[in-house]
């Protein structure tokens, strides 16, 4: 098995993820008796905001199975994730949070269930609330499913950042998925069987999510565009609706007309105030859809990756920040 691990705000926490992951690094039993041996853990340090760079280096000094990833800068938990995936060697990979609300010790649980199911991406399936707060959970439900009912994503209910993906499949994944693709609506273009196992999520350990409602809603519609030309689709039922409503419309002008008494002046200009807005209306939230779709495709075809995965920086010459001093200059040309 391969872990990997997106890290953006971990250092108070991946230290005590290791520490429980570290049993699985020798052979085990699953719950159903099947070996496994977790062989790496890929930490793929995302730039964030406190020092979780200087704990990666030193819990790699102190376990071997231990892998930093270095991406050149902040791309995003998804594309960390694909970065980790691609650097993978295990026949599994499980993707997992920093924050220590997934267990490392039900990572047997979806073993067992991928193999009893013969699929090849298993997601986490949470028997307990996510620790996320009221709001934030109710969002997260009510957007997958509208994606699920509006767009036709069968298994979009189920994604979850705690999954067991194939090996060949995940990194298939990563070395074609584009700057703009949702991980899991990737997974589902040549995964398999797709299921879940069950499992319960613990609280976040003493920190704040790194989500805002910026990058929510960002999260949000990379999931909307990813799935497809379904929103283009959408994009003309509105159109449509919106015929209709001008039908409506254009029927109510007539029978005002014809049985009440209402002055030409008011009546006109209502009339036409309330069709250009909803002309105009329909005509900017379909550009607005439309414009979408063509900026993923032109970021695509510029070459835009998805991330860059970089060497240490503190290795390299980022690192070398103290000058050298006076008494120890040479000319260069004297060398």
């Amino acid at each position: 098995m391969s872990v990997v691990v997106p890290v953006y705000q971990g250092a108070q926490t991946l230290r005590a993820l290791i520490d429980e992951i570290l049993p699985w690094t020798t052979p085990r039993f699953t719950p159903a008796g099947r070996p496994m041996l977790v062989e790496e853990v890929l930490l793929v340090f995302d730039h964030g905001p406190d020092d979780s760079a200087e704990v990666i280096r030193q819990l790699a000094t102190e376990h071997d199975f231990v892998r930093p990833i270095w991406l050149s800068r902040n791309f995003g938990q998804h594309p960390a994730t694909l970065a980790g995936m691609a650097s993978s060697g295990g026949e599994w990979i499980v993707t997992m949070d920093e924050d220590g609300q997934h267990d490392p010790a039900a990572i047997g649980g979806l073993l067992d269930t991928a193999l009893d199911e013969q699929a090849t991406v298993v997601y986490a399936s949470p028997t307990n609330a996510a620790p996320h707060g009221m709001l934030r959970n109710a969002a997260s439900r009510g957007s997958k499913w509208l994606i699920a009912r509006a767009l036709s994503g069968d298994n979009t209910r189920s994604f979850q950042s705690f999954r067991l993906v194939l090996g060949e499949v995940g990194r298939s994944v990563a070395a074609y998925a584009g700057s703009e693709a949702y991980l899991d609506v990737a997974l589902g273009w040549i995964a398999g069987d797709v299921t879940t196992s069950p499992v319960a999520l613990r609280a976040e350990h003493g920190r704040r999510s790194g989500y805002h409602l910026r990058s929510l809603l960002s999260h949000f519609w990379r999931m909307v565009l990813s799935s497809g030309t379904k929103g283009l689709r959408m994009v003309s039922f509105i159109g449509v609706l919106f015929a209709a409503l001008g039908l409506a419309l254009v029927l109510y002008v007539l029978v005002s007309y014809l049985f009440f008494d209402v002055h030409s002046e008011v009546r006109g200009w209502a009339s036409t105030m309330v069709i250009l807005l909803f002309g105009m209306g329909a005509i900017l939230f379909s550009l607005g859809v439309i414009a979408e779709y063509v900026g993923v495709n032109v970021k695509t075809a510029m070459g835009k990756p998805p991330y860059l995965i970089v060497g240490d920086p503190a290795a390299g010459p980022l690192g070398r920040v103290e000058p050298v001093p006076h008494e120890h200059r040479t000319d260069p040309a004297d060398a």
